[in-house]
């Protein structure tokens, strides 16, 4: 097996994709030598994976807002509205308002999937030798460069109007002007969209990397004698 790493990192470094699909047409696959094919395969499986159970995890109820993980907090300029308001006894008004930046993130990732899927499709062999050999969250990486500005753009909007369907807006609203009218405060008017779209991309990020750390350290979860023999080759 470690001849068989050396050479395929030899084809890597020395040979075109197209040179390499030839040179390893002419191994012996019955020695468990994986072509380019098989490479590409593997990491679209382990992405895919990532995605259908992690991602997948976030657009349920609570998805982020009871994931320690991926929570969503107040941003810095609201953490004194939340502090006080705990203060005078509102603490249950504070969770309602946390809960509802988290139910829109919820709401959001709902549009990541195929969005993801598409840009797994488009994993190259280049692209698969570079994640297989990379860092821990190299494909995490991949996919953040691959589909940040889309989802963002997809998010912000249903964010926007999750804020209106599960009452976020009446709920800061509230929040604010309560915090606002209380003595020797100055008052804040932030911008939560943005702030909560940026966040819930975070999270997604956060999970799909959770998955790809696990498939890369613990062979118990390459569930898949493809993603146990491609991911053998970065033991």
């Amino acid at each position: 097996m470690k001849k068989q790493i050396i050479l395929l990192l030899s084809i890597f470094t020395l040979v075109s994709c197209a040179e390499l699909q030839e040179v390893v047409n002419q191994l012996p696959q019955s020695g468990g030598v994986l072509s380019n094919a098989d490479i590409a395969s593997g990491l679209r499986e382990a992405l895919n994976n990532g995605i259908d159970k992690q991602v997948t995890k976030l657009t349920l109820k609570d998805g982020f807002y009871k994931n320690d993980l991926v929570k969503i907090l107040l941003p810095e300029e609201l953490q004194k509205v939340d502090n006080a308001l705990r203060t005078i006894g509102l603490g249950n008004l504070a969770d309602e308002g946390l809960k509802a930046i988290n139910r829109a993130a919820e709401d959001a990732v709902k549009e990541a999937t195929p969005i993801f899927v598409n840009a797994v499709k488009d994993i190259t062999f280049n692209d698969a030798k570079n994640i297989l050999l990379g860092e821990d969250n190299a494909a995490t990486q991949y996919l953040t460069t691959k589909t940040q500005t889309e989802l963002y753009n997809k998010f912000k909007p249903v964010i926007n109007s999750s804020f209106s369907k599960v009452g976020a807006d009446d709920i800061w609203n509230n929040l604010i002007t309560r915090y606002n009218n209380l003595p020797l405060t100055n008052d804040v008017n932030p911008d939560l969209t943005d702030y909560v779209t940026t966040e819930a991309l975070e999270g997604v990020y956060t999970m799909i990397a959770l998955e790809e750390k696990e498939i890369r350290t613990k062979i118990s979860s390459r569930t898949t004698d493809l993603l146990k023999r491609v991911f053998a080759l970065q033991d």
